[in-house]
């Protein structure tokens, strides 16, 4: 059964970058499942697609967020990294890291001084 934990600050002020982490266990992010994504769903509105990382190291991100979107991996620690700089709160929502079935339970994120 593969499990994945999102990790990183609740609040986040405006301008500065996001970084939450992805901790997966019960597979690997090499070889188990080929898209590993990022994925947020903003307060009053429907799931997102941010950008996904491959088991191979390939990224590809939504394009409306590429600017400002970087997929990450760790592959020492099974982690994937998600960072995404200049926050504004319309970035405020709840992000999920998946893979195919698989979620995250979610993490809030508030973008707020």
């Amino acid at each position: 059964q593969v499990q994945l934990q999102e990790s990183g600050p609740g609040l986040v002020k405006p301008s500065q970058t996001l970084s939450l982490t992805c901790t997966v266990s019960g597979g690997s992010i090499t070889t188990n499942f080929y898209y590993w994504s990022w994925i947020r769903q903003p307060p009053g509105k429907g799931l997102e697609w941010m950008g996904a990382i491959t088991s191979s190291g390939s990224t590809y991100y939504r394009p409306s967020l590429k600017s400002r979107t970087s997929i990450s991996r760790d592959t020492s620690k099974n982690q994937f990294t998600l960072q995404l700089s200049s926050v504004t709160p319309d970035d405020t929502a709840v992000y999920y890291c998946n893979t195919a079935q698989y979620w995250g339970q979610g993490t809030q994120v508030t973008v707020s001084s």
